[in-house]
């Protein structure tokens, strides 16, 4: 029997779903929303519409991996963050294309953002076995005694992604992204709305990497029901507001810290829309979602 021409072939298109305790799910609603070319409008994929319950199941999964990730040696946490940037090397091309359908850019301005998300978990990989160095310390105290300060992660973290529109879609993701689990937190990630598609695939890199399941949780959807079920979720320690542009609303910055301040949350707030994720990243973020303990031990003991 012959084989059909290439002319009456179907293309198999990607089914885009959640990332959340290292499985693939569809939204529990089992809604979607279209996602289009940023410059043309056509079509390009069909992206999950979760939920509150879905970023309710996503911080579970992350509260019951976080004791095992946080207790993982620093050398582990680089290994395996240096195997997510292997494995998204290895699918460049597929990235340059998503990013630039996703921000309407050219193939040619897509490639070095790319690149720079490489790069960038390269960088935190590189410091996982080094923070402790800047943010530990022995102090000096007047007794005989030994005080030691060690960071510490702070737990599970809830993650608004730089919005869509900057070509950031990727490399901001990376960005806020990299440094919460480089420190040993979990987190789960509100995806840019207008540009879930390289997000959405950055889960195959992560389910590819050895990185345990619920470290990471990414979901997609309307930011006003992911942002405010996190801000508000006693089981969630701190909020990277990176990608927050609402100025009004139950998704504005004074709300979600208005939510987070019932339960203590540390908030890192907003980056102005302008920012520019290319450029080099300091040890901040790094910083930010953790803890310092200190102990005290007798001299000559």
């Amino acid at each position: 029997m012959s084989e059909p021409t290439s002319a009456l072939r179907l293309d198999v298109y990607k089914t885009y779903k959640l990332f959340v305790g290292g499985k693939f799910p569809r939204s529990e609603s089992g809604r979607v929303y279209e996602v289009t070319d940023r410059k043309s409008g056509e079509w390009l994929a069909n992206a999950p519409q979760g939920t509150r319950k879905d970023t309710r199941d996503a911080v579970s999964a992350a509260r019951k991996a976080f004791g095992g990730w946080s207790g993982a040696t620093a050398y582990n946490r680089g290994q395996i963050l240096y195997r997510a940037a292997e494995m998204l090397q290895g699918r460049r091309e597929q990235y340059i294309a998503e990013v630039a359908v996703s921000e309407g850019l050219t193939a040619k301005k897509a490639a070095p953002l790319v690149d720079a998300a490489v790069d960038r978990l390269v960088w935190y990989a590189g410091w996982t076995d080094k923070v402790a160095q800047i943010a530990g310390n022995a102090n000096p105290v007047a007794g005989p005694y030994f005080n030691l300060s060690t960071p510490e992660p702070t737990g599970v973290v809830g993650v608004v992604a730089p919005q869509s529109g900057n070509g950031f879609s990727l490399l901001g993701l990376v960005s806020v992204l990299a440094p919460v689990i480089a420190t040993g937190n979990t987190a789960v990630v509100a995806l840019a709305p207008g540009a879930p598609l390289p997000g959405l695939s950055l889960g195959e890199v992560l389910a590819t990497s050895d990185l345990p399941g619920g470290v990471v949780n990414l979901i997609s959807g309307r930011t006003e029901d992911i942002a405010p079920t996190l801000a508000s979720h006693a089981d969630v320690n701190a909020l990277d507001l990176a990608g927050v542009v609402a100025e009004e609303g139950p998704a504005s910055a004074k709300s979600l810290e208005v939510a987070a301040a019932d339960t203590l949350k540390r908030v890192l707030r907003p980056e102005s829309a302008s920012y520019d994720w290319t450029t080099a990243p300091g040890t901040d973020r790094l910083l930010t979602f953790l803890e310092t303990k200190t102990v005290w031990h007798p001299m000559g003991m």
